[in-house]
């Protein structure tokens, strides 16, 4: 199940308050600036930045 846009236009980055991106491939949340990955875990976003994944 995707994530309503609506939902998305409203959650940002628990670090920086910047924007996420939805990578449905991947089933998880990045934020560009702060190059992190959020995981997806039964339709819910886990926006811990201790579960975050560094991405290069």
């Amino acid at each position: 199940m995707a994530l309503s846009s609506q939902l998305l236009e409203k959650m940002v980055c628990p670090k920086c308050k910047g924007k996420l991106s939805y990578q449905e491939d991947e089933n998880r949340l990045v934020c560009e600036n702060c190059r992190l990955a959020y995981r997806i875990t039964d339709d819910i976003p886990v926006l811990l930045m201790d579960e975050a994944e560094k991405i290069d």
